[in-house]
């Protein structure tokens, strides 16, 4: 047995420790109140918000050039 190369079973459980504290830190970071689900989901109602917005924008401004145009065409 002499010669035998391996990892031993201490840098086994140190790796399967440093392993566990990146998941529980990376799962924080995804799942934790400010993390990045939540601020996926608000920038998804503010991207509607402003998605809206700008539909009623831009169909203002349709009804105000089909306005002039009606305008110009009875005098």
């Amino acid at each position: 047995m002499k010669g035998q190369k391996g990892i031993t079973l201490v840098a086994l459980v140190i790796t399967v420790v440093v392993m566990l504290i990146l998941a529980g830190v990376a799962i924080a970071a995804v799942v934790d109140g400010d993390g990045l689900f939540s601020r996926t989901r608000n920038a998804a109602d503010i991207y509607e918000h402003e998605s809206e917005n700008e539909n009623q924008l831009l169909q203002n401004l349709m009804n105000y050039v089909d306005q002039q145009i009606y305008i110009q065409n009875n005098p």
